[in-house]
C-alpha cells in the first residue's frame, strides 16, 4: 500500500511522526492525542494501520523502558 491509501489522521500522524524525534523524545500517545485533539484510541488504532498499510515507512520498538518510533512519510 501507499500514502495514498492512508486516511486524513493516518497520514497527518505519520507526517508528524516523521517530523519529530521519537527516539530521543519518547513517545506518548497522551501527548499525541491532545495534539490532534482525538482520543488516545484513535491514535492506537491509527499506529496499528500505519504498520499494516506503510510498514516499510514506520518503526516502532521499546528501548529502555519507553516506547520508540521512526517514521518516514515520503512515499
Amino acid at each position: 500500500m501507499a500514502a495514498s491509501d492512508l486516511t486524513e489522521f493516518e497520514l497527518r500522524l505519520l507526517k508528524w511522526i516523521s517530523q519529530s524525534d521519537f527516539e530521543e523524545v519518547a513517545w506518548s500517545t497522551k501527548r499525541a492525542a491532545e495534539a490532534f485533539k482525538v482520543e488516545e484510541k484513535e491514535v492506537y488504532e491509527a499506529l496499528a494501520a500505519l504498520t499494516g498499510k506503510v510498514k516499510d515507512n514506520i518503526h516502532i520498538y521499546y528501548e529502555d523502558g519507553a516506547i520508540r518510533i521512526v517514521a518516514d512519510d515520503t512515499d
